[in-house]
C-alpha cells in the first residue's frame, strides 16, 4: 500500500483533483474536513480560537466565521503560528490514527492524504511520495478572489504564508499541471493512477 501525499498553493485547483480521485474511488484522507470536524460549533478546539483571536471570529449562532478567522491568522506569522499551534498538531494526529487504521484493513492499494500544508507541516513525512498541483500565479489569484471573496491583497497575503513553489517542487515527486483545462487535468491524474497502481 502506497501513502501518496497531495497539496498544491491556494487556488491552485487541488481540491478538484481530489474529487477527480474520489470519483474513481481512491481513499482520501483530507485535512480541511478533518480540521472543520474539529472546530464544529461547540468544540473545544473552536472555544480556544474564539480565546485566542477574539470571539469576533464567530457567527452570532456560536459557529466559526472561517473567513475572518483567515484573514487574522494570514495577517501576520505570529498569528499564523498561533492558529497551527491550535488546530495543525490536532489535525496531524486524526490523519495518522486514520492512516493507521486503514493500514490495519488493508482494503486500498493507495491512500491520499489531500492537505494544503503537506510540506509545512510536516505531514509529508507519513507519505511515500507527494503529487503537487500547480497552476500560474494570476490563475490561482483569480480563482481565490472569486470563490472566497477575497481581495487579491488577502489573496497575496495567504499565499506568502505558504511554502514557496518552486522548493515544493523540489521535494515533490510528480507535479499535475491545472493551467489547461479539467479534461487535460483529468487525463493527467488518470495516467498518474495508473503509473503507481500495484500490479494485481
Amino acid at each position: 500500500m502506497k501513502v501518496i501525499g497531495l497539496t498544491g498553493g491556494i487556488g491552485a485547483g487541488k481540491s478538484t483533483v481530489s474529487n477527480i480521485l474520489r470519483e474513481k474511488g481512491c481513499c482520501i484522507i483530507d485535512a480541511d474536513a478533518i480540521s472543520h470536524q474539529i472546530t464544529e460549533k461547540g468544540s473545544d478546539t473552536l472555544q480556544q480560537l474564539a480565546k485566542a483571536f477574539g470571539e469576533d471570529i464567530l457567527f452570532d449562532d456560536g459557529s466559526l466565521d472561517r473567513k475572518k478567522l483567515a484573514a487574522i491568522a494570514f495577517s501576520d506569522e505570529k498569528q499564523r503560528r498561533k492558529l497551527e499551534d491550535l488546530t495543525t498538531k490536532r489535525v496531524l494526529s486524526l490523519i495518522d490514527q486514520t492512516l493507521q487504521n486503514l493500514r490495519r484493513e488493508s482494503s486500498y492499494d493507495i491512500i491520499f492524504i489531500d492537505a494544503p500544508l503537506l510540506f509545512e507541516t510536516g505531514a509529508d513525512k507519513m507519505t511515500d511520495l507527494v503529487w503537487l498541483v500547480t497552476a500560474e500565479k494570476e490563475t490561482r489569484i483569480a480563482r481565490v478572489m472569486e470563490r472566497d471573496g477575497a481581495t487579491r491583497q488577502q489573496v497575496l497575503a495567504r499565499m506568502s504564508s505558504q511554502m514557496d513553489d518552486r522548493e515544493k517542487e523540489r521535494r515533490t515527486e510528480e507535479i499535475i499541471d491545472n493551467s489547461k483545462g479539467k479534461e487535460e487535468l483529468r487525463r493527467q491524474v488518470e495516467q498518474l493512477l495508473v503509473k503507481y497502481a500495484e500490479p494485481k
